[in-house]
């Protein structure tokens, strides 16, 4: 039985028969709609700032995520989320996040190539584009722009200090309907286990649409990853995705949203049945929406949660119905989210160790002065078979190359400090992610800072958690004049410090 048939009607959340039509049409139209509606729609254009789709190495994307550091994790992970999503940077700049396939999934190279250079080319700011992908060997890995203020799921359902506020969910669930709205028209309606973890958000605080769900099913992977209650019925009876199903989904975001909890659909419909709104509505939300918003979202929620695939509405439909609740439209998403936007950090924000304060201010005597005196107390913990005391013996020119670069680099001899380190990193028998800091610092002051910050980068793969490395790639980057992404570099190596290390 269809859902029109089994929702009652009710004075609140009116969700079926004549009365549903006449709430939909007493929906009143708010002044100045058409100026919001076209605010809401300009940004669903192509995102032109973004590079063409291309194929990465293994070596890049190891090198980018930290060597697929734990500390780079971003998604679920365990047993039961073989296929890991870590953050990463590229060349020290554009950050990204990597997913990296297990090794049994995508058997056939040539299959996940064409269906990653096809999700490669939609673009739109309602996305969170694939920039490319990996394909060597057993490795199967995609590269997408990173969305640094996290997902969906954690603003509803693990928030820390406030509530998502309802003109935001309203816009999250508004711009997810536009996503999918023009990835149909662009021939890709098929998007599996729509849920509240692939929504992300950006610097801006804007939703997007992350794009792996795009992908088609891989060898051993599945369309649907989340409880059964949430499963559409038409996939638990064939085990295949369909448009329909999609909405289907849609549907369970939309109560979601409404709710701040994962609520099981039919959990959902007998609330609303029984009359229960009270466990049906969010209770941060009291006094932020009127009756009849409340039941403009409960109506399209039971339309694409209908049993039957062909009664539910498409991506078009669900954004016109949704745009016409729109009331802030022209507020931005970062002011209804309070985040921090745009570069306001300051030195004394940071609270900066000297390391970072001399990389801030971009004085390499200072850098190298603290350098010196840090010595190679970082590397203590570092996973070497040797350490430096037990070469002595066995391979004195490993570590006669070692002394001479030292002594070049505490001299500022830095022309020796570098072909010495170069030596010392090319015999390959031990790792030390002080010399690549070193010889790092050499090459700044050779005026070669490209090479730094490849130094520096490959020092953060060695110790993933090591402020340092951050700080350095910072001054590498300002030499290069990527000043603001230097900025957020020096955030980060600030946040990886212990507290007790912080200049207050």
């Amino acid at each position: 039985m269809g859902l029109k048939n089994s929702v009652p009607k009710v004075s609140m959340y009116c969700c079926c028969g004549s009365q549903l039509e006449s709430k939909k049409s007493n929906v009143p139209e708010n002044p100045g709609i058409v100026g919001e509606k076209k605010v809401l729609e300009k940004d669903t254009e192509s995102n032109s700032d973004l590079p063409a789709f291309q194929e990465y190495s293994f070596d890049q994307l190891k090198l980018a995520t930290s060597g697929f550091a734990v500390e780079n994790i971003v998604s679920e992970h365990g047993e039961k989320a073989p296929n890991i999503v870590y953050k990463g940077k590229l060349d020290g700049q554009r950050r990204i996040a990597v997913k990296r396939f297990n090794r049994s999934a995508w058997p056939d190279p040539r299959q996940f190539l064409e269906e990653a250079r096809s999700v490669g080319q939609l673009q739109n700011q309602r996305l969170a584009s694939l920039l490319g992908c990996c394909c060597e060997g057993n490795e199967r890995l995609l590269v997408a722009e990173y969305m640094a203020n996290d997902t969906l799921a954690k603003h509803l359902f693990h928030w820390e200090n406030n509530p998502m506020k309802w003109p935001m969910r309203l816009r999250v669930v508004l711009y997810l309907a536009q996503a999918l709205e023009y990835c149909t028209n662009q021939g890709r309606s098929l998007y599996h286990d729509l849920n509240a973890y692939r929504v992300l958000f950006d610097d801006n605080g804007d939703p997007r649409l992350s794009c792996f769900g795009l992908m088609k099913n891989s060898h051993d992977g599945k369309s649907y990853s989340t409880n059964l209650a949430f499963t559409p019925p038409e996939y638990l009876r064939t085990g295949r995705v369909t448009p329909e199903s999609v909405i289907y989904s849609f549907g369970t975001l939309l109560l979601d949203v409404l709710s701040g909890k994962h609520i099981p659909p039919s959990h959902a419909l007998d609330l609303i049945r029984d009359r229960n709104f009270q466990k049906l509505t969010d209770s941060c939300l009291e006094g932020q929406f009127s009756t009849d918003e409340g039941t403009e979202v409960v109506r399209l929620a039971s339309r694409c949660l209908q049993n039957e695939p062909r009664e539910r509405p498409n991506p078009k439909s669900l954004g016109e119905a949704l745009i016409r609740l729109q009331k802030e439209a022209e507020v931005p998403s970062y002011v209804l989210m309070d985040i921090p936007h745009g570069d306001k950090s300051t030195l004394k924000s940071l609270s900066l160790v000297p390391l970072g304060e001399a990389c801030f201010r971009m004085d390499l005597t200072a850098i190298h002065e603290i350098l010196e005196d840090l010595g190679y107390k970082d590397d203590e913990g570092t996973d070497n078979e040797l350490s430096f005391q037990m070469w002595a013996n066995q391979m004195q020119d490993t570590l006669n190359s070692k002394k001479k670069g030292d002594a070049a680099f505490r001299h500022k001899d830095f022309t020796t400090a570098v072909d010495s380190y170069t030596q010392f990193i090319n015999d390959g028998t031990m790792v030390s992610p002080t010399i690549f800091i070193r010889r790092c610092l050499s090459y700044l002051m050779k005026e070669m800072p490209q090479e730094a910050l490849n130094d520096a980068m490959q020092a953060q793969v060695i110790s993933p958690t090591w402020a340092t490395a951050c700080y350095l790639q910072a001054a590498s980057l300002s030499v290069l004049g990527m000043e603001a992404q230097a900025h957020e570099t020096l955030k980060e190596g600030a946040a990886l410090e212990p507290k007790t290390n912080r200049k207050l």
